[in-house]
Protein backbone atom coordinates (compact mmCIF):
# COMPACT_ATOMS: atom_id res chain seq x y z
CA UNK A 1 0.00 0.00 0.00
CA UNK A 2 1.24 3.51 -0.75
CA UNK A 3 2.40 5.72 2.10
CA UNK A 4 -0.46 8.22 2.34
CA UNK A 5 1.41 10.61 4.64
CA UNK A 6 3.63 12.02 1.91
CA UNK A 7 4.56 15.61 1.10
CA UNK A 8 2.80 17.25 -1.82
CA UNK A 9 5.37 17.82 -4.56
CA UNK A 10 3.42 17.42 -7.78
CA UNK A 11 3.30 21.12 -8.59
CA UNK A 12 4.93 24.34 -7.53
CA UNK A 13 1.89 26.40 -8.56
CA UNK A 14 0.52 28.41 -5.67
CA UNK A 15 -2.84 30.00 -5.15
CA UNK A 16 -3.23 32.88 -2.72
CA UNK A 17 -4.39 31.74 0.73
CA UNK A 18 -8.02 32.21 -0.26
CA UNK A 19 -9.54 29.71 2.16
CA UNK A 20 -9.07 31.76 5.31
CA UNK A 21 -9.99 35.26 4.24
CA UNK A 22 -11.40 36.37 0.92
CA UNK A 23 -13.16 33.10 0.13
CA UNK A 24 -15.15 33.21 3.35
CA UNK A 25 -16.25 36.78 2.69
CA UNK A 26 -17.02 36.13 -0.98
CA UNK A 27 -19.22 33.11 -0.32
CA UNK A 28 -20.94 34.77 2.62
CA UNK A 29 -22.01 37.52 0.23
CA UNK A 30 -23.12 35.06 -2.47
CA UNK A 31 -25.00 32.63 -0.22
CA UNK A 32 -28.40 33.79 -1.47
CA UNK A 33 -27.69 33.65 -5.21
CA UNK A 34 -25.12 30.87 -5.54
CA UNK A 35 -27.80 28.16 -5.97
CA UNK A 36 -28.46 29.43 -9.50
CA UNK A 37 -24.92 28.51 -10.51
CA UNK A 38 -25.34 25.05 -9.01
CA UNK A 39 -28.65 24.47 -10.82
CA UNK A 40 -27.33 25.44 -14.27
CA UNK A 41 -23.80 24.00 -14.14
CA UNK A 42 -23.33 21.40 -11.38
CA UNK A 43 -26.60 19.54 -10.75
CA UNK A 44 -25.82 16.77 -13.25
CA UNK A 45 -22.47 16.04 -11.64
CA UNK A 46 -24.04 16.13 -8.18
CA UNK A 47 -26.69 13.63 -9.19
CA UNK A 48 -24.15 11.22 -10.69
CA UNK A 49 -21.91 11.55 -7.63
CA UNK A 50 -24.66 10.64 -5.16
CA UNK A 51 -25.94 7.76 -7.27
CA UNK A 52 -22.46 6.22 -7.46
CA UNK A 53 -21.10 7.11 -4.02
CA UNK A 54 -22.12 3.87 -2.34
CA UNK A 55 -24.19 5.78 0.23
CA UNK A 56 -27.07 3.78 1.69
CA UNK A 57 -29.64 4.86 4.23
CA UNK A 58 -28.49 4.69 7.84
CA UNK A 59 -24.90 5.78 7.30
CA UNK A 60 -22.91 8.58 8.91
CA UNK A 61 -22.21 10.89 5.96
CA UNK A 62 -20.07 14.03 5.81
CA UNK A 63 -20.02 16.71 3.14
CA UNK A 64 -17.11 19.12 3.24
CA UNK A 65 -17.75 22.52 1.62
CA UNK A 66 -21.54 22.37 1.30
CA UNK A 67 -21.84 25.67 -0.53
CA UNK A 68 -25.51 26.60 -0.83
CA UNK A 69 -26.58 23.05 -0.02
CA UNK A 70 -27.80 21.53 -3.29
CA UNK A 71 -25.60 18.46 -2.88
CA UNK A 72 -26.26 18.32 0.85
CA UNK A 73 -30.01 18.05 0.31
CA UNK A 74 -29.40 15.17 -2.10
CA UNK A 75 -27.34 13.43 0.59
CA UNK A 76 -30.05 13.90 3.22
CA UNK A 77 -32.65 12.50 0.81
CA UNK A 78 -30.46 9.44 0.20
CA UNK A 79 -29.79 9.01 3.94
CA UNK A 80 -33.02 9.98 5.78
CA UNK A 81 -32.53 7.57 8.70
CA UNK A 82 -28.81 8.16 9.00
CA UNK A 83 -26.78 11.15 10.17
CA UNK A 84 -25.70 13.75 7.61
CA UNK A 85 -23.17 16.40 8.59
CA UNK A 86 -22.20 19.43 6.48
CA UNK A 87 -19.24 21.78 6.81
CA UNK A 88 -18.51 25.05 5.07
CA UNK A 89 -16.04 27.83 5.74
CA UNK A 90 -18.78 30.41 5.16
CA UNK A 91 -21.14 30.78 8.16
CA UNK A 92 -23.90 32.08 5.88
CA UNK A 93 -23.60 29.09 3.56
CA UNK A 94 -23.62 26.63 6.48
CA UNK A 95 -26.65 28.29 8.10
CA UNK A 96 -28.59 28.41 4.84
CA UNK A 97 -27.79 24.78 4.06
CA UNK A 98 -28.94 23.57 7.47
CA UNK A 99 -32.12 25.65 7.42
CA UNK A 100 -33.24 24.36 4.03
CA UNK A 101 -32.30 20.76 4.74
CA UNK A 102 -34.23 20.72 8.01
CA UNK A 103 -37.23 22.42 6.42
CA UNK A 104 -37.40 19.90 3.60
CA UNK A 105 -36.57 16.88 5.79
CA UNK A 106 -37.98 17.66 9.26
CA UNK A 107 -37.32 14.22 10.70
CA UNK A 108 -33.74 13.83 9.46
CA UNK A 109 -30.64 13.94 11.64
CA UNK A 110 -28.97 16.94 9.98
CA UNK A 111 -26.26 19.28 11.24
CA UNK A 112 -24.22 21.98 9.45
CA UNK A 113 -21.55 24.25 10.85
CA UNK A 114 -18.87 26.68 9.76
CA UNK A 115 -15.57 24.78 9.96
CA UNK A 116 -12.16 24.96 8.31
CA UNK A 117 -11.89 21.53 6.70
CA UNK A 118 -8.13 21.50 7.13
CA UNK A 119 -8.77 20.87 10.84
CA UNK A 120 -12.06 19.02 11.33
CA UNK A 121 -13.48 18.58 14.87
CA UNK A 122 -14.18 14.86 14.55
CA UNK A 123 -12.57 11.71 15.87
CA UNK A 124 -10.77 9.49 13.43
CA UNK A 125 -12.85 6.99 11.45
CA UNK A 126 -16.13 8.77 12.28
CA UNK A 127 -17.86 8.56 8.88
CA UNK A 128 -18.95 5.88 6.43
CA UNK A 129 -18.80 8.24 3.45
CA UNK A 130 -17.39 11.68 2.63
CA UNK A 131 -18.49 13.96 -0.23
CA UNK A 132 -16.44 16.91 -1.50
CA UNK A 133 -17.58 19.15 -4.37
CA UNK A 134 -15.59 21.97 -5.95
CA UNK A 135 -13.52 22.74 -2.88
CA UNK A 136 -9.95 21.85 -3.83
CA UNK A 137 -10.00 24.44 -6.62
CA UNK A 138 -10.04 27.13 -3.91
CA UNK A 139 -7.16 25.78 -1.83
CA UNK A 140 -3.45 26.47 -1.90
CA UNK A 141 -1.24 23.49 -2.69
CA UNK A 142 -0.34 22.79 0.92
CA UNK A 143 -3.99 23.03 1.96
CA UNK A 144 -5.05 20.40 -0.57
CA UNK A 145 -2.63 18.05 1.14
CA UNK A 146 -3.98 18.90 4.60
CA UNK A 147 -7.57 18.46 3.44
CA UNK A 148 -6.98 15.05 1.85
CA UNK A 149 -5.24 13.87 5.01
CA UNK A 150 -8.13 15.10 7.16
CA UNK A 151 -10.70 13.40 4.93
CA UNK A 152 -8.80 10.14 5.16
CA UNK A 153 -8.50 10.51 8.94
CA UNK A 154 -12.25 10.92 9.57
CA UNK A 155 -13.31 8.25 7.02
CA UNK A 156 -13.67 4.65 8.16
CA UNK A 157 -11.48 2.02 6.48
CA UNK A 158 -13.38 0.81 3.43
CA UNK A 159 -15.52 3.96 3.40
CA UNK A 160 -16.04 5.90 0.15
CA UNK A 161 -14.72 9.35 -0.64
CA UNK A 162 -16.52 10.99 -3.59
CA UNK A 163 -14.80 13.98 -5.14
CA UNK A 164 -16.31 16.36 -7.71
CA UNK A 165 -13.85 18.64 -9.52
CA UNK A 166 -13.98 21.07 -12.43
CA UNK A 167 -12.84 19.25 -15.56
CA UNK A 168 -9.79 20.27 -17.55
CA UNK A 169 -10.62 18.49 -20.81
CA UNK A 170 -12.09 21.50 -22.64
CA UNK A 171 -9.45 23.98 -23.95
CA UNK A 172 -11.88 26.83 -24.55
CA UNK A 173 -13.44 26.46 -21.11
CA UNK A 174 -9.97 26.22 -19.55
CA UNK A 175 -8.96 29.55 -21.07
CA UNK A 176 -11.98 31.42 -19.73
CA UNK A 177 -11.69 29.75 -16.36
CA UNK A 178 -8.10 30.96 -16.06
CA UNK A 179 -9.31 34.45 -16.90
CA UNK A 180 -12.00 34.30 -14.22
CA UNK A 181 -9.57 32.84 -11.71
CA UNK A 182 -7.13 35.63 -12.35
CA UNK A 183 -9.79 38.29 -11.82
CA UNK A 184 -11.57 36.79 -8.79
CA UNK A 185 -9.44 33.97 -7.33
CA UNK A 186 -11.49 33.82 -4.12
CA UNK A 187 -14.53 32.72 -6.17
CA UNK A 188 -13.12 30.83 -9.15
CA UNK A 189 -9.88 29.41 -7.81
CA UNK A 190 -8.12 27.36 -10.47
CA UNK A 191 -8.51 23.92 -12.05
CA UNK A 192 -6.71 21.12 -10.22
CA UNK A 193 -8.20 17.82 -11.35
CA UNK A 194 -5.17 16.72 -13.38
CA UNK A 195 -2.96 17.39 -10.38
CA UNK A 196 -5.22 15.95 -7.69
CA UNK A 197 -6.32 12.73 -9.42
CA UNK A 198 -2.85 11.09 -9.29
CA UNK A 199 -2.50 12.11 -5.63
CA UNK A 200 -5.37 10.03 -4.27
CA UNK A 201 -3.51 6.69 -4.03
CA UNK A 202 -0.63 8.40 -2.22
CA UNK A 203 -3.06 9.62 0.42
CA UNK A 204 -4.61 6.24 1.07
CA UNK A 205 -7.47 6.11 -1.46
CA UNK A 206 -8.16 3.38 -4.01
CA UNK A 207 -10.00 4.88 -7.00
CA UNK A 208 -12.99 2.76 -8.03
CA UNK A 209 -14.86 5.07 -10.43
CA UNK A 210 -13.64 7.97 -12.58
CA UNK A 211 -16.27 9.72 -14.67
CA UNK A 212 -16.35 12.88 -16.82
CA UNK A 213 -19.47 14.79 -17.84
CA UNK A 214 -20.68 18.24 -18.90
CA UNK A 215 -23.67 20.43 -18.12
CA UNK A 216 -24.28 23.48 -20.31
CA UNK A 217 -20.65 23.38 -21.41
CA UNK A 218 -19.29 23.20 -17.84
CA UNK A 219 -17.02 20.13 -17.51
CA UNK A 220 -16.79 18.04 -14.36
CA UNK A 221 -14.81 15.05 -13.19
CA UNK A 222 -16.25 12.79 -10.49
CA UNK A 223 -14.06 10.25 -8.70
CA UNK A 224 -15.18 7.67 -6.16
CA UNK A 225 -12.43 6.18 -4.03
CA UNK A 226 -12.32 3.73 -1.15
CA UNK A 227 -10.18 4.40 1.90
CA UNK A 228 -7.57 1.69 2.10
CA UNK A 229 -7.23 -0.16 5.40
Amino acid sequence: MSDWNVPLTLTSERLPETIAGRTRRTYDLLAGIYPASTFFFHAKAHRWAVENSGIVDGMRVLEVATGSGEMFRRLVKANPRGCTIGLDLSPNMAARTQRLARTQNPGANVHCQAVDVRHMPFRGESFDAVMCCLLLELLAVEDISLTLREIRRVLKPGGRFTLVMIGENSPGFNFWYRVGGGLVPSFWGRQVEQTVAPMLPDYGFEVELDHRLKQNGYPARVMVAKRAV
